[in-house]
């Protein structure tokens, strides 16, 4: 690796000057004076407005306070020095999860100065593949289109028969060069934050709804992979391209999948039943090498034209969607190899095997199915997918997918490479979506560097820095990861509290030394039962049972469970949803069949509160990806854009 003889590693001995602290809340004018309430739920105080720093604030208003200097003062001080909106506006909910996440939601000048005035390049350097007939499928309230595919019966080498696919990326790399405003800014933001009701992106308007978007009909410069697949699945071969490419149509999930299922004449049918044919043989791969697939369906948060969330749905998933999930997978795989035959620069999305004290965790749990989760020093998830084969047979299996997501670690980016445990391959990189995903800009960027592509590389500076680059960027991923769920917790609480005394059915979802977590069944909604509202008994949390046990009487409330709920509380500010058992749910709540667990005699107990552990503030948390593994470039969430 070359390293610029100007470029120098350094670490940080000590910090001159730290920023000072800021906090999100409510002004709220008192008596004595003003003061801002925060948001956060695990805020212990509210904090004193000195006369003069309110900010042009005013009593309701949602507000950025900056804490100040104490000074000896009993009492914390903020000096006001921005207002997000006012009380009630559904707008500021997803300002507040944005601002608490330490993101932005602006662009400084000088980035969107930089895109403007960009177009489209010529045809110099690019392969042509404007007559060939790629297509884009989203969904129906999608705004960017940033890939295209394409793919064709081909008649292999020896007679065999096969696949020619072609997935073409818009070529981001062209436009965002390292260490322009437009880079400086994307590398900081790391990647594109969804919230319910907006999005916040990777760059600018400019770039990621025009230049970088794969209109119909329109010229648009992209990097291409022709890859060739044999009857099994397997990569023969693959090419990466920088191209000129024209979408012959903007197709949504629903409508393709209506068309394959009627087989309705149309001049693109011929087209959709080659990506089908093709799919398929991928989808059977898939199974084969034996990439993870839980049973965990996915909700929608919806949300109406003025803002306020109306409701939770269950996300519609057809073929359509998979279809689209494979071929950025294959992508994604080809982009690695391709990196390492030329033993380039990868940013690769890794996923480490889950370990063995997790593994270990749940051995007893599933005993209480029947069901044997195999020891030894290396669990497979094709071994974890037999598992699951098993459990899909019991009324209980999305529980049993439950236990084993929260066994799974969490998929990061680096530059050495241990493989994809989720998706059961060896090598992998996010290649797809650099319109939203920095990591896949940088994986751009060293193709092009690795194949004389032509402008816009692997700086010597990013290779140099690549390492750090890969922490700052998967820190960004989590971060915004903890925005989005805060955002979509203070939408439903919003939504909840309109009906504060209501009844609802629902499920034990989380089981934890604080209390229980129900997901409810009308809306999908999750709400907290804290510890001391159960003040019938001493309740030991056993971790091996995924239960809280009375000591004295002996009631169980284990994860899974069905239980009725009434709701207490919800505050849309801080996003905390209260919940209390009622009828017969506060007589225990267990499942049928299931091995009785006793509070003490073999279960630990150790730490167990029963008005809750304060060390444990929130649900815990659990890496991995809901459902069937799709770490690949096309998430759900650009359909919100």
């Amino acid at each position: 690796m070359k390293i610029n003889p100007q470029t120098y590693a350094a670490h940080v001995i000590r910090k001159l000057d730290d920023e000072r602290g800021r906090v999100v809340g409510m002004v709220r004018v008192q008596r004595r004076g003003a003061v801002l309430v925060p948001t956060d739920k695990k805020a212990r105080y509210d904090f004193e407005i000195p006369q003069g720093e309110m900010g042009g604030a005013k009593d309701g208003d949602l507000a950025v306070g900056e804490i100040q200097p104490e000074r000896g003062a009993r009492s914390k001080r903020v000096r006001i020095i921005e207002v997000l909106g006012r009380e009630g506006d559904p707008k500021a909910i997803s300002l507040i999860s944005l601002y608490e996440a330490g993101l932005r939601s602006e662009f400084p000048d000088a980035v969107i100065k930089a895109s403007q005035g960009l177009e489209v390049p010529n045809l110099k350097g690019r392969e042509d593949l404007r007559d060939i007939p790629l297509v884009t499928i989203d969904g129906a309230d999608a705004r960017d289109f940033d890939d295209a595919v394409f793919a064709e019966p081909y008649m292999l080498d020896g007679g065999q028969e096969g696949f020619h696919l072609i997935v073409a990326i818009a070529d981001v790399a062209y436009y965002v060069r390292p260490g322009n405003p437009l880079d400086q800014e994307a590398v900081k933001r790391g990647n594109s934050t969804y919230f319910p009701d907006r999005v916040l992106p990777m760059l600018p308007e400019a770039l990621s709804n025009d230049l970088c978007s794969l209109r119909p009909h329109e010229d648009r410069a992209c990097m291409a992979v022709h890859m060739y697949i044999d009857g099994r699945g397997k990569l023969l071969r693959y090419k990466f391209v920088r191209g000129l490419m024209k979408s012959a149509a903007r197709l949504i999930y629903e409508d393709v999948q209506q068309k394959y299922d009627t087989q309705e004449k149309s001049d693109i049918l011929p087209h959709i039943n080659n990506l089908y044919a093709a799919y398929r043989i991928l989808d059977k791969a898939r199974q084969e090498r034996g990439a993870l697939d839980l049973d965990m369906p996915e909700r929608q948060v919806v949300i109406d034209d003025d803002g306020h969330m109306s409701g939770v749905r269950l996300r519609t998933r057809v073929d359509a969607h998979k279809l689209i999930e494979e071929f950025m997978i294959l992508a994604n795989v080809a982009a690695a190899s391709a990196l390492e035959d030329k033993e380039a620069p990868c940013v690769y999305r890794i996923h480490d095997k889950p370990s063995m004290d997790k593994l270990d965790s749940v051995r007893e749990f599933l005993g209480s199915f029947n069901l044997t989760l195999p020891r030894g020093t290396s669990i497979e998830s094709k071994q974890v997918n037999g598992l699951l084969r098993q459990a899909g047979k019991l009324p209980y299996s999305q529980l049993i997918s439950t236990v084993i997501l929260r066994t799974q670690s969490q998929a990061v980016y680096s530059p050495e490479n241990i493989g994809h445990y989720g998706l059961a391959l060896k090598k992998y990189a996010h290649f797809t979506s650099p319109i939203r995903r920095y990591a896949d800009l940088l994986v751009h960027r060293s193709l092009i560097n690795a194949y004389g592509l032509g402008p816009g590389g692997l700086s010597e500076d990013e290779e140099a820095q690549l390492s750090s680059i890969c922490q700052s960027i998967s820190s960004s991923e989590r971060k915004s990861m903890e925005a989005e769920r805060g955002a979509t917790e203070r939408f439903t609480a919003a939504y909840l509290s309109q009906h504060v005394g209501a009844e609802f059915g629902g499920t034990i979802s989380g089981v934890t030394r604080f209390g229980l977590f129900i997901t409810l069944a009308e809306n999908g909604a999750e709400g907290l039962v804290p510890m001391k509202s159960l003040a019938d008994d001493f309740y030991v949390h056993d971790e091996e049972a995924h239960a809280l046990v009375g000591r004295r009487h002996g009631r169980v409330y284990r994860l899974g469970a069905s239980v009725t709920v009434q709701l207490m509380e919800a505050d849309g500010l801080t996003g905390s949803t209260l919940l209390r058992l009622t009828g017969a749910s506060l007589k225990g709540a267990d499942i049928p069949g299931m091995a009785q667990p006793r509070a003490g005699g073999g279960f630990r107990d150790k730490g167990s509160r029963r008005d809750g552990d304060k060390k444990h503030k929130g649900r815990p948390k659990f890496g991995g990806n809901k459902g069937r593994v799709k770490d690949h470039g096309k998430s759900r969430k650009k359909e919100k854009r």
